[in-house]
């Protein structure tokens, strides 16, 4: 969930570009993750989603970014990267 969250917050757009985002940046993500057969293919990525329910992720996902705020006493700028992406690349 985790490498997936990072690799959507940049950008990657399928489960393909995820896991080679994972790759890119594995030595990071070993810092704070057991990664005990490296990074998973596109396909357990896919499989883990797919196994999810939904309207569970999007209420846990709702309740996290509250937390954010909460301890950062709101102090937290909301930014669309796909938007801030075609900023610089009109830039």
């Amino acid at each position: 969930m985790t490498i997936a969250i990072c690799g959507i917050i940049c950008g990657a757009e399928s489960w393909t570009e995820i896991e080679q985002f994972g790759g890119d940046k594995e030595p990071w993500f070993r810092t704070f993750l057991k990664l005990p057969c490296g990074i998973p293919s596109h396909d357990t990525f896919g499989r883990v989603f797919a196994a999810l329910d939904p309207q569970a992720c999007e209420q846990c996902f709702e309740k996290w970014g509250q937390a954010l705020a909460d301890h950062s006493d709101g102090k937290i700028i909301a930014v669309d990267g796909k938007t801030l992406r075609r900023h610089f690349e009109h830039a």
